[in-house]
C-alpha cells in the first residue's frame, strides 16, 4: 500500500509541476524579463563590465530550465508529501484520506513555503547582492527546517493537550505556540534589504532609477501563486488517488478511519 501511495504522490507531483510551470511561465517570466532588462540597463548606466555571453539564451532558461526545475521540485515534494501521508494516516485522528491529504498539503505549504517566504521572500534578478547569495540561501533553508520542526512540535503539543483541553482548545494552543515560536525565530535571524536604489552620479543626480516596487511586488506575489498552485494541485490529485487506494486496500477497518 505504501508503495502505491508514494507512486500516487509522484503522479500528483508531476501534474502539480505542469500546472505550476504554466502559471509561472504566464505570470513570473514577464517580471523576470523586466528585471533582466533593468539589470542590463543599470550596468550600462554605471559603465560596469557585463556578465559576458550567456551559456543559455533567455528562451531556453524560461522554458526548458524553468520547466525542468519546477517539475523536478514538484515531483520531489509529491514524494515527500506521500511519505508524510503514510506516516500520518491513522495516527492524527479520525480523518478521511481526502481530508487528511488536504490538511497535510495546507500544513506543508504553510511551513515549507509561506512562513519562510515571509522572512526571506523570493527576489527577481537584479535584486540582491551576489556576495550575500550563499548566506541568504543558507538562511532560507534554515528557516524552512525550523518552520517544519515547529509545525511537527505543534502537532505533538496538540496531541498531548487534547485529552485535557479537548481537540479545539488543544489545536488553538498549539497554533498559538507555533506563531509565537516562529515570530521569535524570525526576530533572531538576520534580515536583508538589498533592493537597488536609484543610481546617482557624483553630483547626486539620478542617472538610473531604482528597481520598480511594482515589479518586486508582482514577482513575490506570483512566486507565492506558483507555490500555491503546486500544493493545491498536489492535494487534489493525491486526495482522489489516495481515497481510491485506501478504499481498495481497506486499511480503514484496521485503523478505525472513515473515508469520504
Amino acid at each position: 500500500m505504501e508503495k502505491r501511495l508514494i507512486a500516487a504522490g509522484l503522479v500528483a507531483g508531476a501534474l502539480a509541476g505542469l500546472t505550476s510551470f504554466a502559471y509561472a511561465r504566464l505570470f513570473v517570466t514577464p517580471v523576470i524579463d523586466r528585471a533582466v532588462a533593468y539589470e542590463e540597463g543599470r550596468t550600462k548606466a554605471a559603465e560596469l563590465p557585463g556578465h559576458g555571453v550567456e551559456l543559455f539564451t533567455r528562451g531556453v532558461q524560461a522554458n526548458i530550465g524553468m520547466g525542468f526545475g519546477v517539475l523536478a521540485f514538484s515531483v520531489a515534494m509529491g514524494a515527500l508529501f506521500a511519505v508524510v501521508f503514510c506516516v500520518a494516516y491513522g495516527r492524527l485522528g479520525n480523518f478521511s484520506a481526502r481530508l487528511l491529504a488536504v490538511l497535510l498539503a495546507a500544513g506543508m505549504f504553510l511551513s515549507l513555503y509561506l512562513v519562510p517566504a515571509l522572512k526571506y521572500p523570493k527576489n527577481p534578478p537584479a535584486v540582491g547582492q551576489e556576495g550575500t547569495l550563499q548566506q541568504r540561501s543558507m538562511l532560507f533553508v534554515l528557516m524552512v527546517v525550523l518552520s517544519a520542526v515547529l509545525v511537527i512540535s505543534a502537532v505533538w503539543v496538540a496531541r498531548r493537550l487534547s485529552p485535557r483541553l479537548g481537540h479545539w482548545n488543544a489545536t488553538l494552543a498549539a497554533a498559538g505556540s507555533y506563531v509565537l515560536a516562529t515570530a521569535l525565530v524570525m526576530r533572531v535571524l538576520p534580515t536583508f534589504d538589498e533592493t537597488p536604489n536609484a543610481l546617482r552620479d557624483h553630483t547626486g543626480a539620478i542617472v538610473y532609477p531604482g528597481f520598480a516596487a511594482d515589479d518586486l511586488y508582482e514577482f513575490r506575489l506570483h512566486s507565492l501563486g506558483t507555490a500555491l498552485v503546486m500544493w493545491v494541485t498536489t492535494a487534489l490529485v493525491f486526495a482522489a488517488l489516495a481515497a481510491r487506494l485506501v478504499r481498495d486496500g481497506s486499511p480503514a477497518k484496521s485503523s478505525g478511519l472513515t473515508t469520504l
